[in-house]
């Protein structure tokens, strides 16, 4: 088996203390899935709404543990040219063309033998991101983005990966990982996964974050907004997503929304202010209209109904 790096987590409080350090708010169940991806030494499949922040935990994994970050972005046809390694077939082409010209010095026959070994060979290997993370000398954090918008025969083909950490070139053999990476897989639920990968990997589903714990992130990274903008902010965000929309606003657009009014300068949010920047939330033009149907008429008057227990009482003129 490959080797752990000599800094293993001690604790879940450890990892979750870790990720708070580098900007990533993790709850109970984050930070133990983190934990053990690195003392057992397993992937982890991340399920869960987009923007929930799957993708984000892999990056906040690789600052907190000083690995270098690896990422295969997945998409529909993706295949092993792209993900695993390639030949450099023009390379390959050169190197025969100039063993030919001094075939007449040796027999075609071991010629060829001696330039079939050469051109199948690591120098004439483009390597992808699954083969780097798996060839790296460094500890590194293995992110494959969004696999369910690939096929099942792709999935098959990481199950090698998954298992043993380790890749089979047919015309190279064996590749070892040398170092442990760390895995990450998510997924926003499009397709259903196969059996075979689930069960070579921990899970965790993360799902749109408590009015509570989403006020703690937005306060993380827009310190500067004043708590009760950030309270307010938070709910109308939580009401828009309990309507039947193509895409309810996420995490990083919540932040991107207390930024923007800060950058604007706005000490409220009233009908006004939230629909010249109802666009940051909100990306689809159906959307819109049901955000602003529902949403903009309720922001007259002295504030968002139904605010949550421990909201504190919004100051004069705000």
């Amino acid at each position: 088996m490959p080797q752990m790096p000599d800094s293993e987590p001690q604790s879940v409080a450890q990892v979750r203390e870790g990720l708070g350090q580098v900007g990533y708010l993790a709850d109970e169940a984050a930070a133990l899935v983190s934990f053990l991806a690195q003392r057992l030494g397993k992937p982890v499949l991340v399920e869960g709404p987009a923007g929930v922040g799957k993708t984000e935990l892999a990056k906040a994994l690789s600052r907190s543990t000083g690995r270098r970050l690896v990422r295969l972005q997945c998409y529909e046809g993706l295949d092993e040219a792209k993900a695993l390694y390639e030949w450099n077939y023009r390379k390959q082409l050169l190197r025969i063309q100039a063993e030919a010209s001094g075939e007449a010095e040796a027999a075609a026959e071991g010629s060829w033998e001696r330039t079939r070994g050469d051109i199948f060979s690591e120098d004439f290997l483009f390597t992808r991101p699954l083969l780097e993370a798996i060839s790296a000398e460094d500890a590194v954090v293995l992110l494959i983005d969004e696999i369910d918008k690939t096929d099942q025969e792709f999935e098959a083909m990481l199950l090698e990966l998954l298992s043993d950490f380790q890749i089979t070139i047919p015309e190279l053999g064996r590749i070892e990982a040398r170092t442990h990476p760390v895995v990450l897989l998510t997924s926003n639920n499009s397709r259903e996964l196969t059996e075979a990968l689930k069960r070579r990997c921990l899970y965790l589903w993360l799902d749109y974050p408590s009015v509570e714990r989403e006020l703690e992130i937005v306060r993380l990274h827009a310190p500067e907004l004043d708590e009760a903008m950030a309270h307010r902010l938070v709910e109308i965000v939580h009401m828009i997503r309990a309507l039947d929309l193509k895409k309810p606003p996420s995490i990083a657009e919540s932040i991107d929304w207390a930024r923007t009014l800060l950058l604007v300068g706005a000490d409220d949010i009233d009908r006004e202010t939230f629909e010249q920047s109802m666009s940051i939330l909100v990306k689809h033009r159906s959307d819109i209209d049901l955000v602003a149907e529902r949403v903009s008429v309720k922001l007259e008057g002295d504030g968002v109904p139904g605010g949550f227990p421990g909201a504190p009482p919004r100051s004069p003129g705000s």
